[in-house]
């Protein structure tokens, strides 16, 4: 019996239900993707961009109705509804199968249903797994190419562990459908190792290896078999003896984490020997080696950046991959064919997003949302450890957020368990860019709630499950570059300048005393920071740093509340670290200790 029989009997049944015209099963080669770019120009679905200055690129237009996650529209499918959780939306899996196969019945006629084997990860680790993408869209195959390792070295993956983890492999079926927000739905099957999505072409519903399987799917993966599936980038940090130490970072959205994962340093840390070389900027499986350590890989292949505030100052590496072989989505056009979006200095666009002759005031030229797609290998800073079977070491985990006065620059958890309800509790403050009332605080534990694929409350016993002995575990982290002062403005420059951060954050990892101690965790005091060459007076250090007692005890008291929401399943060792925080908060004012001193 071949061990590709299961892939094959479910493609033969997709067929069925689908009746498309034809059956590709995609092979990942050059040909392959040029014949696809000419059939979508055929078509009109890409835009050919300016050759000269950037070839092979191409511009999609989405429909205006599909640029974005849907993310009331996205389920979690478990027998038990307590599975799932109240930080997702659930749905019985028979109900949910009924009512998307329903639209999925014939759906593909007159089109080719694309079969897509990928791994996440590279192709030959332990830490990658697998799966299959069937689709209608080429327009998913083109980028699926850049993003995954796809074609004949998955599928041949799929058949040599066959044998060991028969059925295994992931299961996703896609549609465009007709792109109606009234038909779309992404129905994740956890228990099933599953994921259906019809009525969207976009990204983040479309491409079924990126949110949906690395995230949604492998979190649930990662629980049954003692691995961690996380929404963050992996960063290493060459200082100048040639050493690098390897960071993970998660940061809700629109707080600077592709900029963190492609970090130029300050010239003065560069002319010293400092580097920064890019593992992956949003998703990172880790896990245990016999060494004790987590080790982690970044199981993307590429980017799936939002370009509009990309730009030479934010994150001149990033601008750099995207002159050849790229896609981009819902950007404008110059009159010369460049792509161009918010944020560019150079250029003037005469297109829109949706393709109409541009008009200054009437919006934006290129979509909040659109996006570039490109290999990681074009990434100036990428690093060539990105391909290691067994991972890369993780020294530090930092978790951040957006918050304009009570989060200090950066602290040290205590402990793994204090680490993990740091990362549990954190959250960002709206800003003017999203809608509703600005300020609002809205927690994201772990960056993870739109993409956890189970209950919050069995994710936080997960974390903890890992403190065990013989492990060495990274020292956990907070960062918050958004800190203002009086005057309403930043009081932290960011972007390299976070660099000094990190060193701070490595020297602990190391064994640094410089740190003061106070019950939220430990703060470098104004000295332990390297600030030299900076613009910032010893008044904004010292605001910077500030822990303000009432404020925290009022925070601390919000965290027990959100650690209640999840009820009965909420591991009571976390809920205890809140009280003895909350508790030392009261008692002692909040009066910094130097560690190390009596």
């Amino acid at each position: 019996m071949s061990k590709l029989e299961a892939l094959t009997r479910w493609v033969d049944d997709v067929v069925r239900l689908t009746q498309p015209d034809r059956v590709h099963w995609c092979d990942g080669s050059e040909a392959e993707y040029d014949a696809l770019v000419e059939l979508m120009l055929a078509s009109g679905d890409l835009v050919e961009l300016n050759p000269r200055t950037h070839p092979n690129c191409h511009l999609h237009r989405s429909s205006p109705s599909d640029v974005a996650r849907v993310e009331h529209l996205t389920f979690i499918c478990t027998p038990n509804k307590d599975d799932a959780g109240p930080n997702n939306n659930w749905m019985d899996p028979a109900q949910a199968h009924a009512k998307i196969d329903a639209l999925f019945a014939g759906c593909m006629q007159g089109r080719t249903l694309y079969v897509i084997p990928y791994c996440m990860g590279p192709i030959d680790s332990p830490l990658s797994r697998c799966g299959v993408e069937i689709t209608d869209s080429p327009y998913v195959v083109a980028n699926m190419r850049i993003m995954t390792r796809m074609g004949a070295p998955a599928l041949a993956r799929i058949e040599r562990e066959g044998s060991r983890r028969e059925g295994t492999f992931v299961k996703g079926l896609h549609s465009t459908g007709e792109l109606d927000p009234h038909k779309r739905y992404i129905m994740h099957f956890p228990d099933e190792l599953s994921i259906k999505s019809i009525g969207s072409g976009y990204g983040g519903n479309a491409l079924l290896g990126k949110k949906c399987h690395a995230l949604r799917i492998a979190s649930w993966q990662a629980r049954s078999e003692g691995w961690l599936a996380e929404h963050m980038l992996i960063v290493g940090i060459q200082n100048p003896q040639g050493e690098i130490s390897y960071v993970a970072a998660a940061f809700p959205s629109a707080c600077g984490k592709t900029n963190l994962a492609m970090l130029i340093p300050p010239e003065s840390y560069r002319t010293a020997g400092w580097k920064v070389w890019t593992v992956g900027d949003d998703i990172c499986w880790m896990t245990p080696g016999a060494d004790g350590r987590l080790w982690a890989i970044n199981p993307e292949a590429g980017f799936f950046g939002v370009a509009p505030g990309t730009s030479a100052k934010t994150n001149p590496n990033a601008l750099a991959m995207l002159n050849h072989d790229a896609i981009f989505t819902n950007v404008a056009i110059t009159a010369d064919g460049d792509p161009w979006w918010e944020g560019l200095t150079e250029g003037t666009p005469v297109k829109d997003w949706q393709g109409r002759d541009y008009v200054a005031g009437n919006g934006p030229a290129a979509h909040p949302n659109s996006r570039f797609t490109v290999s990681a290998r074009q990434c100036t800073s990428w690093s060539p450890h990105a391909e290691d079977a067994q991972g890369v070491p993780i020294s530090a985990i930092v978790f951040g957020g957006r918050r304009e006065h009570l989060v200090p620059l950066v602290f040290e958890a205590r402990d793994w368990t204090h680490g993990v309800l740091v990362g549990a509790s954190m959250g960002s403050e709206t800003t003017a860019a999203a809608t509703g009332a600005v300020g609002v605080l809205r927690r994201d534990s772990m960056a993870m709630k739109p993409f956890c694929g189970y209950n919050f409350a069995d994710y936080f016993a997960h974390w903890l499950s890992f403190d065990k002995p013989g492990a060495k575990l990274p020292k956990i982290f907070h960062v918050n570059w958004f800190r203002k002062g009086e005057d309403g403005k930043f009081l932290w420059p960011g972007f390299g300048d976070n660099m000094r951060v990190l060193e701070w954050i490595l020297g602990r990892c190391n064994g640094s005393e410089g740190a003061a101690e106070t019950p939220i965790g430990n703060l470098p005091r104004a000295q332990d920071l390297n600030t030299d060459g900076l613009d910032l007076t010893r008044g904004k250090l010292e605001a910077l740093l500030h822990v303000d007692a009432d404020s925290w005890i009022a925070e601390y008291e919000s965290i027990g509340e959100y650690l209640a929401s999840y009820g009965t399943r909420t591991p009571e060792v976390l809920q205890r670290e809140q009280q003895r925080i909350a508790a030392a908060l009261t008692e002692e004012q909040m009066e910094p200790q130097e560690v190390g001193t009596p």
